[in-house]
């Protein structure tokens, strides 16, 4: 299996970024994971990868951080070269409407939805472009269903940070094509992972699963496959690309 670099996944402890390490370490990355506070995942997920012969090294960083960014990608850069980023960290609240919103709520959502994953983007740049001595490489942003839904009634910061999320990804895109970088968004939809109940409505996946086009939530091993397939070779035309990946939950009329 050839050797792909270092691939860093924000958030990789749990749901869509514990997915895509395990299947990027499959595919020849060496995987950093990163996690925000949950250390004994990322390190039991890290401890699995390398006992099935790969690499991958756990690494504590709030991406809604500076420093925190700086010594993530400072970690990475000691683990081997830079191949890829996937900017998957991502944190939801309780449902609630906009009059009810509060700045510390809205500022962490931005924080670490969009902010996190812009210092993130420019680190992965200075290291991954050609004008700067990279071998060039991809960047994936994971956004949401909920960007082009609106998330009304219980979500619309969140789904204002994800459509921040896909002007990022084909603005970044352009800005990058000539430096060897590609740059491409996945958008979930209703998918079953822990997000759900860390944002206080860990019933969501059952009560609205059934009611899909498709009659049921999506997986996080299918999102990251979508994820693995555009940091491929067989993508490697696809820049600002967004891969819809809801069951036709994003399909507006």
């Amino acid at each position: 299996m050839a050797k792909r670099g270092v691939l860093i996944v924000t958030g990789g402890s749990r749901g869509i970024g514990a997915a895509t390490c395990r299947l990027a370490a499959a595919r020849g990355f060496a995987v950093v994971v990163n996690y925000a506070a949950n250390e004994a995942a990322a390190t039991a997920l890290a401890g699995e990868i390398e006992a099935g012969g790969g690499r991958a090294l756990a690494v504590r960083a709030d991406v809604g951080s500076e420093p925190d960014v700086l010594a993530l990608f400072e970690a990475a850069d000691r683990f081997g070269p830079l191949a890829g980023l996937v900017n998957n960290a991502g944190v939801v609240d309780a449902p609630a409407r906009v009059e009810a919103m509060s700045l510390d709520r809205l500022d962490r959502m931005f924080r670490i939805n969009l902010t996190g994953s812009f210092l993130c983007a420019r680190e992965a740049i200075l290291r991954l472009s050609l004008e700067r001595g990279g071998p060039g490489g991809t960047i994936v942003n994971v956004s949401s269903a909920a960007a082009k839904l609106g998330g009304a009634g219980s979500y619309v910061d969140y789904a204002a940070a994800k459509g921040a999320i896909d002007t990022m990804t084909v603005g970044l895109a352009r800005e990058v094509a000539d430096v060897g970088i590609r740059v491409c968004a996945v958008r979930p939809g209703i998918i079953d992972t822990e997000i759900h109940a860390s944002g206080g409505w860990a019933t969501r996946v059952a009560e609205v699963g059934a009611s899909l086009p498709m009659g049921r939530a999506g997986t996080a091993d299918e999102v990251a496959q979508a994820i693995l397939w555009l940091l491929s070779d067989e993508a490697s035309y696809s820049t600002g690309a967004i891969l819809d990946v809801s069951g036709a939950r994003a399909i507006l009329p």
